[in-house]
């Protein structure tokens, strides 16, 4: 039989690490080597890391893209290589897939579709290709594309009209709910229809807000994923093709991928908060443990992510802190391990309340009471942040973002909200989920009525409506962009959804200065979702 064999890198780089990328890319290549691979291919963009954003405007960037390029090349790794980088021209600036062949960069191939949705903003940076990526191998034609060309299919015609026998794509395809099985459907039918099978690459890592799962897998001619890697993991893999079959024919292992897809999110939030705290050289984490439901599933995953030696929580009870929070609280740092403290807020609310009396003199109690209760909490973290070189880890979830039921400057002070993008159902769900794999949040939390417990037998639900309620009207609004009237003509209550869309409306001036959050869905807050904070416009049709 006659073959090649290809390995696919499911790398995890540092954006704009472009030397330590390069490192880690000749690793895998020598590793790739050892299994006797023919061919190496890396995700897009892998050397400099995706999305770089406004990196990629940086006078120097070509020069060190150049050099790490050089490097590469001078170890002389005896197979070829298939990686991505970006490169100035005359013509523009391009998103590239470069061959090189034991150690020289013999092919360099421009994407030609460029996506410029969701998260994608690539029409900022680069200028599209026009011509069709073929390399040869040991007499196989290899077609390589870049993401968006096999989602809009172009280019993998051209391949296929040039002569392709197998696809080489480079991905930098993020997360979101449900997305592999989308890739999965995707790749499988390319390769159905042009009769070519397909080796899928794709980046694993967070990045900011985002997450890239991995999920690279091969392809046969028939659309059967006949070997592939798991989401959230750096891996490497090798299959061969038979050049007589013109056909993928084995892989080293199947792919094996989560069955429940709360599994998938759980992972997604440990490896997007691994990611941020580690390369952005954090010592730990701290967070407020208040005993409710959002800050233990926080605290939960911050465990995961990094080792509860790395996790600090801290208690910080009121007068209207009631002894089932106080008790949950210690009982969850015990369960995970985490160091725990408790320090009241009690003498600083006291000190700013004594301070503002002349200023507040005859106004009757409100909720600046109850914000000041808040960022007494904030003021007490960030001060644990600066003393030990820990992240704060802010604890609201997505529905409480939307309609901003939060303090600014208060829960909303930190640098990484685990939770903004998961519903407050969904936290329920995933609550369970990690109990399931060890239980480590108490079941009353999971089962009393939430509450921020500012107030006096105060309930979230005395100010919003029934979570099942509002998030069925969030994911309408924010996900599907529905208006008003098609979500009330969906049988919701026209007063519960025009006060609801106010509240998502009339706070994005809080959501701006909220910290960042990992995103799990196709219309997260941040990049995907930007609206004007001043306007005039109204709720309605």
């Amino acid at each position: 039989m006659s073959k090649i064999v290809i390995a696919m890198a499911q790398f995890n780089p540092l954006v704009g690490d472009i030397d330590g990328n390069a490192e880690k890319i000749i690793a895998l290549a020598k590793k790739a080597e050892g299994k006797n691979a023919d061919v190496v291919v890396f995700p897009e963009l892998s050397l400099l890391g995706y999305p770089p954003e406004d990196l990629l405007l940086r006078p120097s960037l070509n020069k060190r893209v150049e050099r790490a390029l050089e490097r590469i090349c001078a170890e002389k790794v005896p197979l070829m290589i298939v990686l991505g980088y970006p490169k100035q021209t005359g013509a523009g600036r391009f998103n590239l897939a470069g061959v090189i062949d034991k150690g020289k960069l013999i092919y360099e191939y421009a994407k030609q579709c460029l996506p410029n949705y969701q998260v994608f903003d690539e029409y900022r940076y680069f200028t599209p290709g026009n011509t069709v990526g073929l390399v040869q191998c040991k007499g196989v034609k290899l077609g390589i594309s870049i993401c968006e060309d096999i989602w809009d299919g172009g280019p993998l015609t051209q391949l296929k009209n040039s002569g392709s026998d197998l696809m080489l794509n480079l991905n930098g395809s993020p997360f979101h709910q449900k997305k592999q099985e989308l890739r999965r459907s995707l790749v499988a039918k390319r390769a159905r229809d042009l009769d070519v099978p397909i080796v899928y690459v794709n980046q694993v890592g967070g990045q900011d807000e985002l997450v890239f799962d991995g999920g690279s897998m091969f392809v046969n001619r028939n659309g059967e994923v006949v070997g592939g890697l798991p989401q959230f993991e750096e891996d490497l893999l090798c299959a061969e093709f038979n050049t007589d079959q013109h056909d993928i024919v084995s892989a080293e292992r199947p792919q094996k991928l989560n069955d429940d897809p709360l599994a998938d999110i759980y992972q997604a939030l440990v490896l997007g908060v691994r990611d941020y705290v580690n390369k952005n050289h954090f010592k730990g984490v701290v967070l407020g443990l208040s005993g409710g439901i959002d800050s233990a599933l926080t605290l939960a995953i911050a465990a995961d992510a990094l080792g509860p030696e790395r996790v600090e929580a801290v208690m910080m009870p009121f007068t209207y802190t009631s002894d089932l929070s106080k008790n949950d609280a210690e009982d969850e740092a015990k369960r995970l391990g985490v160091n725990y403290r408790v320090i009241g807020i009690e003498p600083m609310y006291e000190a700013f309340i004594q301070a503002l009396e002349p200023a507040f003199a005859g106004l009757p109690k409100d909720a600046t009471e109850e914000n000041i209760q808040a960022r007494s909490r904030g003021i007490l973290l960030m001060a644990l942040s600066n003393k030990l070189g820990y992240l704060v880890l802010t604890t609201g979830n997505k529905s409480e973002m939307a309609v901003g039921y939060a303090t600014l400057y208060g829960d909303m002070a930190g640098g990484l909200d685990v939770l903004k993008d998961v519903p407050k159902t969904t936290v329920f769900a995933l609550s369970r989920y990690r109990n399931t794999l060890g239980e480590v949040i108490p079941e009353s939390v999971i089962t009393r009525p939430p509450s921020a417990e500012l107030a006096p037998d105060q309930k979230d639900e005395d100010s919003l409506p029934p979570y099942d309620i509002l998030d069925q009207i969030l994911h309408k609004y924010i996900e599907e962009d529905a208006s008003a009237e098609a979500i009330i003509a969906e049988g919701f209550e026209k007063e519960v959804v025009y006060k609801v869309l106010r509240l998502v409306d009339i706070n994005e001036y809080k959501r701006r200065q909220a910290p960042i959050g990992i995103r799990i869905s196709e219309r997260a807050f941040g990049k995907d979702r930007r609206y004007p904070i001043t306007n005039g416009w109204k709720i309605g049709d």
